[in-house]
């Protein structure tokens, strides 16, 4: 059984020593079960909400925040403090043993992620801007916390610490058997630790635009999960969805591709980190040499969480300060995609010599794979097709 050393909350309200405790492992699927589809997102699926939006980021209350997945004290009310970036901001955790930092390169830069150390539930980032005396600022996303009043501390107990101090035995074991969705019975989080079998593959969409649509097809075809790829055009009429008027930049059109994935082996989100991290969101109407608002930075979405989860990433690349200029990346409501002609379809993998695509579209596709190495197919190929 594995372990991780932590401090809990006793059952008289207050952090105990450092103790050995199992980790809680659980299958996704029942992550999915006992999460909203939010926190699963943010907390298992490593995603970012909305800067200003979260639940928490106004609280003044004293009490502690805990992990909404396994209810590990992570942060103090008295660490908090507004550090105007839009998200509950923390100079310190409640104990040091109560966070993990690991190096986080999923925007082609390094960051440093936190997360609880007793189920591995993604919880923000940690940056060095922060007020005396740390220095730090731990930048979390509200979703990922509970936040318990100070007077109701004493409720984080484990279920066996509360019951060894008069707890109803009835209230011990509601909180220990494996459908409860607060505090998880440690023997039920081991034995649901297997994980369930894969479901059907699904198919969702994405459509992106970053310049010319052969290296973007070419970025997106090697990642695991991607099942199509299609160059094309987007932002424009049927009359005018061809190269030769898309080419005059007076079309509305943006040179994009339309990417067929399976949303439980990629998210959305995922598919937004590649495509910042693989071309120039600061220039307007151009990448590189090519010109033109039909070379755009865009996304193209098709509902409104496409649209939430775009407008969080990119108010996390500018958080991060990622670039050294203002993101112009425009987001546009997909009311059609058309398929480029079939030349271009495929081109950098049928003309891999090619001076433009040794040039340019290489480059990204070696930048991904190095960038984003869990995420490239085996070389058996998983593309489920």
């Amino acid at each position: 059984m594995e372990t991780v050393t932590v401090r809990l909350i006793g059952a008289d309200g207050k952090l105990t020593e450092a103790k050995a405790v199992p980790k809680v492992i659980l299958s996704d699927a029942e992550w999915k079960r006992r999460l909203t589809p939010e926190q699963y997102r943010i907390a298992r699926g490593k995603g970012t909400e909305r800067a200003f939006c979260g639940g928490l980021l106004n609280n003044k209350e004293p009490g502690i925040y805990a992990c909404i997945c396994c209810k590990l004290p992570l942060f103090s009310s008295e660490a908090k403090y507004d550090s105007g970036t839009g998200w509950p901001s923390f100079f310190q955790p409640i104990a040091a043993e109560n966070i993990r930092e690991e190096p986080d390169h999923s925007l082609g830069m390094v960051r440093t992620e936190i997360l609880c150390p007793r189920c591995d539930a993604h919880l923000g980032h940690v940056f060095d801007d922060g007020p005396p005396p740390t220095r730090r600022r731990y930048c979390l996303n509200s979703e990922v916390l509970l936040f318990v009043p100070k007077e109701k501390i004493a409720t984080l107990a484990e279920p066996a610490d509360r019951s060894q101090h008069g707890a109803d035995s009835s209230s011990k074991q509601s909180n220990s058997t494996a459908s409860d969705t607060g505090h998880l019975g440690l023997a039920a989080a081991t034995t649901q630790g297997k994980q369930s079998q894969r479901p059907a593959p699904q198919r969702a969409e994405a459509v992106f635009a970053g310049g010319c649509f052969w290296c973007v097809e070419a970025v997106f075809e090697q990642l695991d999960g991607v099942l199509e790829v299609v160059s094309g055009y987007a932002g424009g009429t049927a009359e005018t969805a061809n190269y030769q008027a898309v080419s005059t930049g007076k079309t509305g059109h943006a040179e994009a591709v339309k990417i067929v994935y399976d949303p439980t082996r990629i998210s959305y989100e995922q598919l937004l980190k590649v495509h910042f991290a693989t071309h120039d969101p600061t220039q307007l109407n151009r990448q590189g040499a090519d010109v033109g608002p039909q070379y755009r930075s865009a996304i193209f979405y098709a509902d409104q969480q496409q649209k939430e989860l775009a407008e969080a990433m990119i108010a996390d690349l500018n958080a991060a300060k990622v670039f050294s200029r203002p993101i112009v990346t425009t987001l546009e409501p997909l009311r059609g995609f058309y398929p480029a002609e079939p030349k271009h379809q495929d081109f950098a993998a049928c003309n891999p010599n090619h001076p433009y695509v040794q040039a340019v579209a290489m480059p990204k596709v070696q930048k991904v794979r190095e960038k984003f190495k869990s995420l490239i197919k085996t070389a058996e190929g998983s593309d489920g097709k």
